[in-house]
């Protein structure tokens, strides 16, 4: 059987909305899908967002990387803590952009209420306001995307979810739990809304990203040394966890559904 896999690979015509993708691993997810030849709306909380870590100079900036590799592309800032806001931005990216194929959850964190990670971030001393800000960044946000996005979905009868909880959501902890549970419950969520959508040709996944070097990863977290240790041993790389977001989006993944990809080291 001659290999089409290349084929399978490109992303033509294609629209996709990845939710904090002006930065991070959210950026390399949308230019990698811009790369397999999808159009790709950008979106972050604000325009400023983009620069906080120093990954790109502003959200706008990341729409014309994209552009510039012959795509559409628009930037749009929503908080997504607010489901009136994020049903304004799947509505506008509709509008800018013709429809939506392709959803990626991206945006979240172990983010809190007032500093850059919850302190205490254990079960107990967490302060509310963080638990909330937590939840809300992580669970709710992906809900509310998943939601009006989904509709959309249904009723074209096509689309690709990818939700993107975190390694972390899948073994015990001590220091991020919330976090942790946060994303353990977009795994099993990921799995329902498989259900309500299979009859209706849309899939719905989820990649539980391993430790991975990105400008927020390295201005919160001491890296240890890893020196000797294998390829499998050490942080990933952005483009490792973007290759299988691009694998569960494309043709090869057409049969897959409700399940998580979780990436790990030990």
């Amino acid at each position: 059987m001659q290999n089409s896999a290349p084929s399978l690979l490109n992303l033509s015509g294609k629209v996709a909305l990845v939710t904090g993708s002006s930065r991070g691993l959210g950026r390399h997810y949308a230019l990698s899908l811009a790369q397999a030849g999808a159009d790709v709306i950008i979106h972050d909380i604000d325009e400023s967002a983009a620069a906080r870590f120093g990954e790109a100079a502003s959200g706008s900036a990341v729409a014309e990387e994209i552009r510039a590799l012959g795509r559409r592309s628009a930037f749009l800032a929503a908080d997504l803590t607010d489901a009136a806001q994020v049903e304004r931005l799947v509505q506008d990216a509709i509008d800018a952009l013709g429809q939506i194929d392709i959803l990626v959850n991206n945006a979240g964190g172990d983010i809190g209420a007032r500093t850059p990670r919850p302190d205490p971030n254990d079960a107990l001393d967490i302060a509310p306001d963080d638990i909330q800000a937590v939840v809300e960044r992580n669970l709710l946000a992906t809900m509310y995307a998943c939601k009006y996005a989904g509709r959309h979905m249904r009723e074209r009868r096509s689309g690709k979810i990818v939700n993107v909880g975190s390694a972390a959501g899948h073994m015990p902890t001590t220091v991020g739990i919330i976090y942790a549970a946060s994303k353990a419950g977009i795994s099993y969520y990921t799995r329902c809304l498989a259900e309500q959508l299979r009859p209706y040709d849309v899939n719905v996944n989820c990649i539980a990203p391993a430790p991975t070097y990105t400008g927020r990863f390295l201005a919160t977290r001491t890296v240890r040394s890893e020196e000797g240790l294998s390829r499998l041993q050490r942080i990933a790389q952005p483009e490792d966890m973007a290759r299988i977001v691009l694998f569960l989006v494309s043709e090869l993944a057409d049969y897959l559904t409700g399940e998580t990809i979780v990436c790990w080291f030990g």
